[in-house]
């Protein structure tokens, strides 16, 4: 097998966040170039249609000349942004001009890498060359079942297998040097199944991993819509209790309609803040509502916002934590005004 059993997410080698908060230029910034899915999972917010209608969401894909704004922003911070993720919420291949996407980012010099997650099910040839010539540096691949039977169960999708792998190995074959990550929910799969993951996919990938279901969107019960059991974190970690979110302070996301959200989870729009239509990234990344939400957290009351104390993501997924840290960072944070920051 040439593929690396490794999680898409680098666990290893991670600045220490104690040690450069605040930051004057974000680590990573989300940028959803649409928040609607070709899918209906059980386990994905998007995937119910209903739901999604009854927040009042705005359903649609991200204006181009809004995408050139916000990358142009970029251009305001003292360093390159060192990942652009070019996804969220919905299918994010299904932007009719997400090669230009990648495209004007990387040609921009304001950004260093730029990777996207998608179910992969759009990579046709035709599809994927533009997207690799326009230089993305790693395409994440959500595998959502081993056959096509399993596709229909879990993603209410009608997936031609044998199709969907064959278009991910003229993928490989292809890439250059973009970096293939192939991972698949181990929850649904026997383990004859697991086999057949690394034996399927092992040859015509970068990295490839079997990880678990995790209650990562806030207020959405994946256990209930599932009916799975969840016992351990999304990379076989422990569960446990984390009182201060990290994402806050190097990371924030871009939304399809241009507002901006706290956090890359906030899939029911309820951590506005700023809208990057109006406003420069840099005035929301060093703005007063940012500045307020690290502080509440630094505090120790993250569980008082209903939204972040609903969130599964620090529980089962959460690569840093700087719970230690936060009295030290708290006197930091209070010593900058946000008109020192900016």
């Amino acid at each position: 097998m040439k593929a690396n059993i490794k999680p898409r997410i680098n666990l290893e080698g991670r600045t220490p966040l104690q040690e450069v908060i605040p930051l004057p230029t974000p680590f990573v910034l989300f940028v959803d170039p649409v928040n609607t899915c070709n899918f209906k999972c059980t386990f994905c917010p998007t995937g119910d249609h209903d739901l999604i209608k009854s927040t009042g969401r705005w359903q649609g894909r991200l204006d181009f000349e809004v995408y050139k704004k916000v990358i142009d922003d970029l251009g305001e911070f003292d360093q390159p942004l060192k990942v652009l993720r070019l996804y969220k919420e919905g299918e994010p291949l299904l932007h009719t001009r997400f090669a230009d996407m990648v495209r004007y980012a990387k040609d921009s010099g304001h950004v260093q890498y730029i990777d996207t997650t998608t179910n992969g099910y759009l990579l046709t040839p035709d599809k994927v060359s533009p997207i690799l010539d326009a230089g993305i540096d790693r395409i994440n691949i959500s595998v959502d079942g081993m056959s096509s039977q399993q596709y229909w169960e879990f993603t209410k999708t009608r997936v031609d297998f044998d199709k969907f792998v064959d278009n991910i190995r003229k993928l490989y074959e292809r890439k250059g040097d973009c970096e293939i990550c192939i991972k698949i929910p181990g929850d649904i799969l026997s383990e004859e199944d697991r086999q057949r993951f690394f034996d399927t996919f092992g040859d015509i990938a970068d990295r490839v991993f079997i990880e678990n279901f995790a209650p990562c969107w806030p207020t959405f019960d994946v256990e209930e819509r599932t009916g799975i059991q969840i016992t351990e974190g999304i990379y076989g970690n422990a569960i446990q209790e984390v009182k201060v979110c990290p994402y806050i302070f190097y990371s924030m996301a871009v939304n399809t309609d241009g507002s901006v959200s706290l956090c890359f989870l906030d899939w029911a729009r309820k951590l506005d803040i700023g809208d990057a239509r109006t406003q420069s990234l840099k005035a929301i990344w060093n703005g007063e509502a940012m500045r307020k939400h690290r502080i509440e957290h630094l505090k120790g009351r993250r569980k008082e916002d209903p939204t972040c104390a609903a969130c599964g993501q620090l529980s089962h997924c959460l690569p840093d934590n700087i719970d230690t840290y936060a009295p030290m960072l708290l006197k930091r944070l209070e010593a900058t005004s946000v008109s020192e920051a900016v």
